[in-house]
């Protein structure tokens, strides 16, 4: 496995993990526990910014023109692809912990 195949499974891995968080995090609205579920979504921006860092680096790498141009493969786009819905899924579920923290509040 070549060094850009490894990031981009680590950005896959790492994506899968900070969606996870995220889907926890909204488990634990259910149950009213909302430092616990902010807890999680912090978990899930260190990951998303984990992520973020291996994106940047294979993003700066395609752009010097000292470096071999890197193919675009269906691997990355897929990459891409869990990187983008980890952050939607987190960026959705801290909003609803907003909504239900008001409302329990109530």
């Amino acid at each position: 496995m070549t060094e850009l195949e490894k990031d981009i499974m680590n950005i896959i891995s790492i994506a899968g993990d900070s969606k996870g968080k995220a889907f926890e995090a909204l488990k634990k609205v259910k149950d009213m526990d909302f430092e616990g579920a902010k807890s999680l979504l912090e978990e899930s921006r260190k990951l998303d910014l984990e992520a973020h860092k291996i994106q940047t680096k294979l993003i700066t790498n395609e752009m010097d023109p000292e470096k071999e141009n890197t193919p675009i493969s269906l691997l990355m786009v897929h990459a891409q692809d869990h990187y983008m819905t980890s952050q939607l899924a987190r960026d959705l579920v801290e909003t609803l912990v907003e909504v239900f923290k008001y409302q329990g509040g109530k």
